[in-house]
């Protein structure tokens, strides 16, 4: 049979391509090149070589230790970096901006106007934050895989890695007195022990508005070109005095320069570029696809309240942001797991992969049978994962009705073990006043409620024979109100009234949210242990796959990310998208012309009032955002975007939306890497903030007289 030449023309519609959109792409030429993997280098790896045949520059080992120093792991989700002398620490602002209404004064806002700390008295302690440095690695791989190979099943082997890294850890923090973690690197192909000094005493010094760290809000995030300055300035203290470090980032007085090497250094969150075309094939069909119609769904519930509750502004800020930036993240990872160029690249990386295998005795008797048997493994998981994620959603995103479901279940549960039928009021007071406390707020839940059956109506289909029993055949806001009109436990007094039943009725109720409840004890307590061993399994499965592909490309491809330290290289770089040309640098002009273009509005490009009015000598051709092609992920937010000489030249605080296939594979022709830049940093807290002390400290790179 004549074989088909494919062919497929890539528009913004199909989001992805290396290609022009006037290109059209044969799929059946298309290869995988090992820059598909990546450029996230572990500092004990760092491919220098690289480095000076690229940019000319070559680092040195005590270049490299400076500048893994410099940089931080901050609390536990992003990345930073100390800029001065005295403790300055630089991340972005909505790695910091949930501290900010808990420390605002009554009757003042500091999410949505900002706060300066004009001297280092009036510098805010902060609760429960820190920042780790890493200061320690150590290879442990032989010890850990030495350990594994006396399981004798998958369970087993994996219980023994993890109570070997629990020693390994403990044994390191004892004897060095830092805080130590075991990595798994290439699925576990290798392992480090990572030691970290942890810096407990943080304290605000500058946050600007919510506006220009944050200027088109959601629709923004994930895109570029970029008008917004997302950076927020902290300081670590030891006994109560700013901490005193060599170890720190200068600041650029130039800013980035086309044509430089640009290294990005931080944390970058988890990448799964290894796995096998098998799994990414169940991720876009099964979990992204699920997941996203949960974060959409609740996203919906708090951009309703959003916007018909002006009075809650702030409050309800940080949810649509947060759960806005999730939604968005898993659209573009779905996204790009149905783009056929994508998953014909990594086809075509799997099939040399297991070329190579095969064509080596040794690798072939160890390593060949990996494939078939992850293939076999996720064909399993599919028939339990529906059913899974239906009745596991995440307890935060479900009606306080569930809780009240589950408390009065686990209630006549107990009294039956102790043979009795009923409780005495003042149980029933408690129980009904925790659930139904100040903070129940019946709007909020009825839209959760709707939210809840939508998830289960995406998840097991409007014609599965649960769903119907459950929601009566409705969708939506009808079967919210179908659901709370039916239900015994729809309001405190309600709830209090059922409690009252004797335990057996209470057990045999055929309230939907009790049917619920009882429904997913006994699913989850059916599916938990089968999903567990399949996992481990895979675990395993997933492990030898990072052992093979490290002993075929070793230190030439860097491992999946970790949420530990990195450094990626770079340049600035502009592309070609949705038609048109993205410049390298955006300058505040593009700001304004936003606010204006949008008619001025509040959301979602408005501008702070102090930013309404341009200043005397403020530059509105000063570059306010930049595109490079570093390689980050989430986790990297905070990260410092730093020059040869060590100079902090920008922070990193998104990708474009490209780079979200960036979970997967590295497009450089395509992929991202978003910054906020200095020189932007610097116009505005010059002329903008008037925040002189910091301007100073900057520039001087310590604390300024």
């Amino acid at each position: 049979m004549k074989k088909k030449l494919l062919l497929v023309f890539i528009f913004a519609a199909s989001f992805i391509s290396a290609q022009s959109i006037y290109e059209p792409v044969d799929l059946s030429k298309v290869k995988f090149n090992i820059s598909d993997l990546g450029k996230m280098w572990t500092f004990d790896s760092v491919p220098v070589d690289r480095f000076e045949q690229l940019y000319g520059f070559r680092p040195t080992q005590q270049w490299l230790d400076d500048v893994r120093m410099s940089a931080l792991q901050f609390t536990d989700g992003c990345s930073a970096a100390f800029i001065s002398a005295d403790g300055l620490i630089m991340t972005n602002h909505h790695c910091g901006r949930g501290e900010l209404l808990p420390i605002s004064p009554k009757g003042e806002d500091y999410l949505r106007d900002g706060y300066f700390a004009k001297t280092l008295a009036d510098e805010i302690p902060l609760k429960d934050l820190f920042v780790d440095q890493l200061v320690l690695i150590d290879n442990v791989t032989g010890e850990i895989v030495s350990a594994m190979d006396k399981g004798k099943d998958d369970n087993e082997k994996i219980k023994i890695r993890d109570e070997k890294i629990k020693e390994i850890q403990k044994r390191y923090s004892d004897k060095t007195g830092l805080l130590c973690r075991v990595v798994r690197l290439y699925n576990g192909g290798k392992y480090s022990l990572y030691g970290y000094k942890r810096y407990k005493d943080i304290r605000l010094v500058f946050a600007p508005d919510f506006q220009i760290a944050s200027t088109g809000w959601d629709w923004d995030n994930f895109t570029y070109p970029r008008f917004e300055l997302d950076f927020m300035f902290f300081r670590a203290y030891e006994n109560g005095k700013p901490v005193k470090t060599d170890h720190y980032f200068k600041w650029s007085k130039e800013g980035a320069k086309e044509g430089e090497p640009i290294f990005v250094v931080g944390r970058p969150g988890s990448t799964q570029r290894l796995l096998s075309v098998a799994q990414l094939e169940f991720l876009r069909d099964k979990t992204y696809k699920n997941t996203l119609l949960m974060l959409n769904e609740i996203y919906k519930v708090y951009f309703e309240l959003f916007q018909t509750h002006p009075e809650r502004h702030s409050e309800l800020l940080n949810m649509v942001m947060g759960v806005g930036n999730g939604r968005k993240s898993y659209a573009g990872r779905y996204m790009a797991l149905r783009d056929e160029y994508i998953m014909t690249k990594k086809r075509d990386f799997e099939k040399e992969l297991i070329k190579q295998v095969n064509a080596n005795p040794e690798l072939k008797e160890k390593y060949a049978h990996i494939w078939d048997a992850i293939k076999s493994n996720v064909t399993e998981l599919r028939k339990y994962i529906d059913e899974s994620t239906a009745f596991g959603i995440n307890p935060q995103f479900m009606p306080v009705y569930m809780q009240a479901a589950s408390g009065a279940l686990k209630m006549a549960a107990d009294l039956k073990s102790e043979g009795k039928q009923n409780t005495d009021e003042k149980t029933i007071e408690e129980l009904a006043a925790k659930i139904y406390n100040d903070k129940y707020d019946a709007e909020f839940q009825k839209k959760l409620t709707r939210a809840f059956a939508n998830i289960l109506t995406g998840v097991l289909g409007d014609d599965n024979a649960f769903v119907k029993q459950l929601l009566n055949g409705k969708q939506g806001e009808e079967a919210a109100d179908y659901l709370l009109s039916v239900s015994k436990l729809a309001s405190k007094e309600a709830f209090i009234n059922f409690l009252k039943q004797p335990a057996d009725e209470i057990l045999n109720s055929s309230d939907p949210f009790i049917l619920y409840a009882k429904t997913a004890q006994a699913k989850m307590k059916e599916l938990r242990p089968r999903v567990t061993e399949i996992n481990n399994t895979m675990q395993v499965l997933n492990q030898s796959l990072g052992e093979v592909g490290y002993k075929i490309y070793g230190d030439k491809i860097p491992p999946d990310a970790t949420a530990t330290l990195r450094i990626s290289d770079g340049q600035i770089a502009g592309y070609e998208y949705n038609g048109t040309l993205a410049p390298g640098k955006t300058t505040f002009y593009g700001l304004y012309d936003r606010w204006n273009s949008f008619g001025k509005k509040d959301y979602p490009y408005g501008l702070h009032p102090r930013w309404q009015k341009i200043p005397e000598g403020f530059d509105l051709a000063t570059p306010v955002g930049v595109a490079t092609n570093n390689d980050i992920v989430g986790g990297n937010s905070g990260s410092s975007a730093i020059n040869k000489n060590k100079e902090v030249i920008g922070v990193a605080h998104d990708g474009n939306l490209e780079s979200l296939a960036g979970d997967f594979i590295f497009l450089p022709e395509v992929n991202r890497t978003v910054l906020s830049d200095s020189q932007g940093m610097i116009e505005a807290l010059k002329y903008i903030y008037k925040a002189d002390r910091i301007v100073k400290e900057l520039r001087a790179g310590k604390i300024e007289d």
